[in-house]
């Protein structure tokens, strides 16, 4: 219940406003809120991730993508096949001396068998910025040296290089660490650093790639991009574009979460949906069984007073329930003054301030202004109420008061304040 009384004074008393009550939920409505934001920009980045497909795919035409290069490479007679697993490059590479196959394993899915398996299948297998696993699997003679930008020129007599001229550097740079290896090593960045450098053992050869922004759609066409992609992917006539899916770290056979999660976990799950189990018979059976019964029910009204109470001293509304008093309060006064029920709160502030004599200031902060800051103070304001009101009848009805009728003997007994303090003064 909300009461507003607003008067000639420019002075409007309300409950709680919605500012305070939202005190109470402003914990909620900030995690709510914050909790949306992060869904909205967890969908965007998602969407947009999806949405720009993955890099270097021969079938994504996004800037990140390489569908240029596949696409020139099957008008010049290449077979593209794209595929994401060992058994599809397996059936994809029927001859290994005329198939490459280009490995582009970002996430590191492969494990050393899958690798080996696909280093049979070819006699040319070109490899794309591969992490420290994949080198030390297919060429351990060849380490990791960092990051590479900038643009890099011929500086070997590979041919695709010699092709190229000038080629986009950005990507990443390898070292040779091994004194007996026959290797070519071309585009150098400087302190012994490479960013190709090509394998010959037993006939097969293993390129190591990476110029990575080079072989994207967005840089292809620049310097000698597309010479040096074509010249490394259009070598043999068949062309096996592997990029690995999750279902080969699968394969692999890599632990699972089970086997991961120490014993103990299982035990420590199983003793916590006991304790619930437990928890929730012990809470049910506390209030004991239901009762059923028949409607209508009559509730007496010292019930309905005392579960207001609790609930008004649950919530600390002090001030709903000093309102309430004040309404009543207004009612039997303005009665008392003989005013019209239409009669307003400064209509009855004025009347009782002539019979009473009392100063208009204090009746209006009694009647409208004051807020209790505590159970004290509201206990304080409700036997003001009461001590006004009793004034006033004896005020306007001497003969009634001198006869020793009271406030407390008549039907406008002013109500003990509906709160739990009040209720236990009551009884």
């Amino acid at each position: 219940m909300t009461l507003t009384m607003r008067s000639d004074l420019d002075t409007t008393v309300v409950t709680p406003t919605i500012r305070k009550a939202g005190r109470a939920v402003r914990f909620w409505i900030i995690s709510g809120g914050t909790a949306l934001i992060i869904a909205v920009i967890a969908i965007a980045i998602t969407g947009i991730a999806g949405a720009a497909g993955r890099p270097l795919s021969p079938t994504d035409p996004h800037p990140t993508g390489s569908k240029a290069i596949a696409q020139v490479l099957r008008a010049q007679g290449v077979t593209v096949t794209s595929v994401d697993t060992v058994r599809s490059a397996r059936d994809a590479a029927a001859d290994p001396a005329s198939t490459t196959i280009f490995l582009v394993d970002d996430d590191g899915y492969l494990g050393s068998s899958s690798l080996r398996e696909l280093a049979r299948l070819t006699d040319n297998l070109v490899v794309m910025t591969p992490d420290f696993d994949t080198l030390d699997t297919l060429a351990p003679e060849i380490a990791l040296a960092g990051n590479v930008s900038g643009l890099l020129s011929a500086d070997c007599g590979l041919r695709p290089v010699q092709q190229a001229g000038q080629v986009t550097g950005t990507g990443s740079g390898f070292r040779l660490i091994g004194t007996d290896a026959d290797a070519t090593q071309c585009l150098s960045s400087g302190n012994d650093i490479h960013s190709i450098i090509q394998l010959a053992r037993d006939g097969k050869h293993v390129t190591v790639v990476g110029t990575r922004d080079a072989f994207t759609n967005q840089f292809v066409q620049d310097r000698g991009n597309a010479a040096l992609a074509l010249g490394l992917l259009g070598q043999t006539r068949n062309l096996v574009w592997m990029l690995p899916s999750i279902d080969e770290a699968a394969a692999e056979g890599y632990p699972s979460i089970a086997e991961l999660t120490p014993g103990w976990v299982s035990t420590l799950m199983a003793l916590l949906v006991i304790a619930v189990i437990a928890a929730g018979f012990w809470r049910g059976r506390r209030f004991g069984p239901l009762v059923v019964e028949n409607l209508p029910v009559v509730v007496r009204a010292s019930e309905t007073m005392h579960g207001r109470a609790r609930l008004y001293e649950k919530a600390s509304a002090r001030l709903h329930a000093l309102d309430a008093l004040r309404m009543g309060t207004i009612d039997r006064l303005g009665a008392l003054c003989g005013l019209p029920t239409v009669a307003s709160v400064d209509d009855v502030i004025r009347a009782v301030s002539r019979d009473t004599g009392r100063q208009v200031p204090d009746i209006a902060s009694l009647l409208r202004d004051a807020e209790p800051g505590g159970e004290r103070d509201f206990i304080a304001l409700s036997d003001a109420l009461l001590d006004l009101e009793r004034a006033t009848a004896a005020a306007t009805r001497p003969s009634r008061a001198a006869a020793g009728g009271t406030m407390d003997s008549t039907t406008h007994a002013h109500q003990p304040p509906p709160t739990a303090t009040n209720t236990k003064q009551g009884e």
